[in-house]
């Protein structure tokens, strides 16, 4: 199903003149109907037109699932930078080896904490460029970042530099030049996700659902100057499918950075 046949776009019941417009604004985008609302419920509108996904433009901006609310926030990326500015290593970091200036192309954007966080580490001197397929996720993370305020100056000049893309990874990936970027980063929704995440289940409703593939990471390294990584579950046999050998990730976490290394 295309993706202005499967959501429409609202707004809130005290929605405010700049609500109506921004919510105009995300319909055109989307290519998704826009509703005025009214008194209709959210439930009430996905009967009428038929969508599971109904986007709201209130104070914030979200996206009503089957599974709970989807909207942006920075999350764990606040206290990652938090414990970067008091000078503690981040594992993304190390992984990717990331440095001042340096250019990254991050394939799965996701709630987009991993790409504040490179962001970060990349400095005013460098680009984090991000991917999402889902165009429902790309505008909803999108508008956050470049919206979101209350954080600590460094995260939302961080989250302000992150450069978003509604794209197929693969797609993009085969349309670059050879060493164009420094790393290259897979986040994919893990094969086996643990029950205790609840806060991701209304993004897997509109995630990609694919597994990373041979040919992704193969474009990967061709597009990577110095590494390609993947995060997947400490017990995943994605790395072994894939070709990870080198490993980083805290001693009793559920989550591991395989990497591969041309530095």
């Amino acid at each position: 199903m295309e993706f202005g046949n499967n959501v429409v776009v609202t707004v809130g019941h005290k929605a405010k003149s700049e609500h109506f417009a921004l919510a105009r604004e995300m319909a055109e985008k989307l290519g998704a109907p826009f509703s005025e609302r009214g008194n209709t419920s959210l439930d009430a509108l996905r009967a009428i037109y038929g969508v599971p996904f109904v986007m709201v433009v209130k104070e914030k901006l979200v996206v009503d699932t089957p599974d709970g609310e989807l909207y942006f926030h920075p999350g764990m990326a606040h206290l990652r930078l938090k414990n970067l500015r008091r000078g503690e290593n981040d594992h993304l970091l190390r992984s990717l080896g990331i440095s001042e200036g340096m250019r990254i192309l991050d394939c799965t954007l996701g709630m987009g904490a991993d790409a504040i966080v490179e962001s970060f580490g990349a400095g005013t001197e460098g680009e984090v460029v991000a991917l999402e397929k889902n165009p429902v996720v790309a505008a909803l993370i999108a508008h956050g970042l470049q919206t979101s305020e209350g954080e600590h100056p460094a995260t939302v000049a961080a989250m302000r530099r992150v450069r978003v893309v509604c794209t197929d990874y693969l797609d993009y990936l085969r349309a670059q030049a050879e060493d164009s970027f420094d790393a290259v980063y897979f986040d994919p929704m893990f094969r086996h996700p643990f029950t205790e995440s609840a806060g991701i289940h209304p993004l897997r409703f509109l995630a990609d659902p694919r597994p990373v593939s041979e040919e992704a990471i193969s474009e990967a390294r061709r597009v990577a100057r110095s590494r390609v990584v993947l995060k997947e579950s400490s017990k995943s046999g994605e790395f072994a499918r894939l070709g990870f050998t080198e490993f980083e990730g805290g001693k009793y976490s559920n989550v591991r950075y395989g990497i591969m290394r041309f530095d």
